[in-house]
C-alpha cells in the first residue's frame, strides 16, 4: 500500500492516471503528449505506477498499451476513506430523516 501512496503523491502520475481513466489502453506516445516532459520521464513515471499496481500493460504487436487498474485505489478507499466517512454519512442520513418527519 505504501507504493500506491508514493505513486499517487506526484501530480504527473495523477495526471497520467486521469488520462488513462478518460481513455484506457493508451500507448506511451499518446500519454507523453499529455504531460510536458520527455518520453523517458513519462516512462519513469509509468514504471512507478506499474510497480504500485495502478497501471497494467499489454503488448499489441510493437505497441505497449497501458491500462488503469482501479483495484489498489479501491483498497485504499475501503481501508481509509469509508471507515472514517461512515459516521458522517450516518449522521447526515439521520438528520435528513428527522427533518422530513417534522414536515
Amino acid at each position: 500500500m505504501d507504493e500506491v501512496f508514493k505513486a499517487l503523491a506526484d501530480q504527473t502520475r495523477r495526471d497520467l492516471l486521469d488520462a488513462l481513466f478518460a481513455q484506457d489502453g493508451q500507448t506511451l506516445t499518446a500519454l507523453e503528449e499529455r504531460v510536458p516532459m520527455t518520453r523517458f520521464g513519462v516512462m519513469k513515471h509509468l514504471k512507478v505506477l506499474e510497480e504500485a499496481g495502478l497501471v497494467v500493460t499489454r503488448k499489441r504487436g510493437r505497441e505497449k498499451l497501458h491500462f488503469l487498474n482501479p483495484v489498489p485505489i479501491r483498497l485504499i478507499h475501503d481501508r481509509w476513506v469509508s471507515k472514517y466517512s461512515e459516521p458522517w454519512a450516518a449522521a447526515l442520513t439521520e438528520l435528513k430523516t428527522q427533518l422530513e418527519d417534522e414536515s
